[in-house]
């Protein structure tokens, strides 16, 4: 059994350089904001255990409505600088006592599976360990007149990123420390670990792991974003249940009153169940019986929520994003048209998806086959996702 991993997410901070209203963490790259993709890569991250994020108390519905349908801890109010929040978080952790912490900047939105891997166990060997990259730039010293005034030898400089790992209980009384003796000047965890005594070895970080700051970065970050979800994929799914006795119908998740009920080993959600392959189906993830065996005894009688949900996280853990719903609905009666908004709000709430990006219609069969002689409801769905690009 590996050791206990916890992550703080700094996302305090309050700067606008990079333009805008919101502060950057908060901003949208690819429709989504920047702090989301930090949230979800520790959430998800098999190792870490944990995720404590600390922001600024105005912040806390743009924080909501980002970390949506994760699983994280209660978010917690940050100092005046970053250290004063670090420690916050630290604090925050303290009844956990992991045996490793790891502090992320919120606006590194391109941080990867594989560098939180590295960092874990760079961490584990030295007790103390941050991401670098070589510098490969010639770098000048200027006087206060703008005159060089020598170089540098870049052979032992490297830029640092994060996330750094440390040792949770000698981190945190580091700072303890450090605010004691009223010391507030580090610009990073490293550097006040070093103050501290402690050993701080590096590892190799990744250059795709940029900071954004400025204007500039946010638009090539957005290029870069949209390029990485070059992977478009189409899936469909198809789904029929039959009617039997009841007093209402499951559809999109939303119930609706009829005279009627379907029968199904779930809720018989026919639209959820139809969404749900067309997902798995664009990612080549089998279907839905794959996943949730008709003869498994926990689905019966289930919410059909919690497999689209499944559906939706299957491709977030691939790094992608669901584009667009496309739902049609197959019966003569209930109407679906008075309940086509609702519908569309509850399966983007499951998907996590804005409700532009979800379509309902509603079609009869013109009184032929199955659905019109109102034996059972059919329904069908295209879900298109864009994947990273790989071969």
């Amino acid at each position: 059994m590996g050791p206990s991993v916890a992550a703080v997410i700094v996302a305090a901070g309050r700067g606008v350089r990079a333009g805008g209203q919101l502060p950057k963490q908060y901003r949208e790259l690819a429709g989504e904001p920047v702090i989301r993709s930090s949230l979800t890569l520790f959430a998800w991250h098999g190792q870490v255990g944990a995720v404590q994020s600390v922001i600024h108390p105005d912040d806390r519905t743009l924080y909501d409505a980002a970390a949506k349908g994760l699983r994280l801890l209660s978010p917690i109010a940050g100092g005046a600088t970053r250290q004063a929040s670090v420690l916050a978080g630290l604090e925050a952790l303290h009844a956990r006592s992991p045996d490793i912490v790891l502090i992320h900047d919120a606006a590194r939105p391109f941080c990867s599976v594989e560098l939180v891997s590295r960092a874990i166990v760079a961490c584990g060997e030295t007790g103390a360990a941050i991401p670098a990259l070589e510098v490969t730039d010639t770098i000048k010293r200027v006087d206060a007149d703008g005159h060089v005034s020598g170089t540098i030898d870049r052979a032992q400089l490297r830029a640092v990123q994060t996330p750094q790992a440390f040792a949770f209980g000698p981190l945190l009384d580091a700072h303890r420390r450090a605010a004691k003796e009223n010391r507030h000047d580090f610009t990073d965890d490293a550097a006040l670990a070093e103050w501290a005594g402690m050993t701080v070895s590096v590892f190799p970080g990744d250059a795709n792991n940029v900071k954004l700051t400025t204007d500039e970065d946010f638009a090539k970050a957005e290029a870069r974003r949209i390029a990485s979800l070059a992977d478009l994929r189409l899936g469909n799914g198809f789904d029929v249940h039959a009617f039997a006795d009841g007093d209402h119908v499951w559809l999109g998740g939303v119930k609706i009153p009829h005279d009627r009920g379907l029968t199904g080993h779930s809720d018989a959600d026919v639209a959820l169940h139809a969404i749900v392959d067309a997902i798995l189906g664009a990612i080549a993830d089998g279907d839905i019986g794959k996943h949730f065996s008709p003869s498994d005894p926990r689905w019966k009688g289930a919410s059909s929520d919690q497999f689209l949900k499944f559906a939706a996280e299957r491709v977030a853990k691939r790094g992608g994003k669901i584009a667009h719903i496309d739902l049609t609905i197959v019966c003569e009666a209930p109407r679906i048209g008075p309940h086509r908004d609702a519908i569309r709000k509850r399966i983007a709430e499951i998907a996590e998806m804005s409700i532009d990006r979800v379509a309902v219609k509603a079609t009869t069969s013109e009184q032929l086959g199955f659905t019109g002689r109102k034996e059972g409801i059919a329904a069908m769905a295209t879900a298109t996702v864009r994947l990273p690009w790989s071969w």
